[in-house]
């Protein structure tokens, strides 16, 4: 690609970004209440995008020498953790740090 094309090409990156971030308030002003499909599809979709989540990355970890065991009791630890604190960047962070000292300790290969 010559700098033309590179150009080119980071210049339709950024429209089309700018496209989908500015679409929705374009289309749904502030003013204006949204349709109730809308609205339901905000509130379902954010749980339903993290269910997909966790459901495609548990996927191949059961396949596995462990059969999934780390996963599932770092799921448990980050469930627990979140369901005393309520702080979703302390679950995250202390899930993250459980879930390395499990496989780089006790589920060594």
């Amino acid at each position: 690609m010559d700098l033309i094309e590179i150009i080119l090409t980071i210049l339709i990156v950024v429209i089309g970004t700018m496209i989908t971030r500015f679409l929705p308030f374009i289309i749904f002003p502030a003013n204006k209440t949204p349709p109730a499909f809308i609205q339901y599809l905000g509130n379902v979709l954010p749980s339903a995008v993290i269910a997909l989540l966790v459901i495609y990355s548990l996927k191949v970890s059961f396949a596995g020498n462990y059969y999934g065991f780390p996963e599932v009791i770092s799921i448990a630890f980050i469930v627990l953790l979140h369901k005393w604190k309520r702080n979703t960047l302390l679950s995250i962070g202390l899930g993250t740090i459980f879930y390395m000292i499990l496989v780089q300790n006790f589920f060594t290969a």
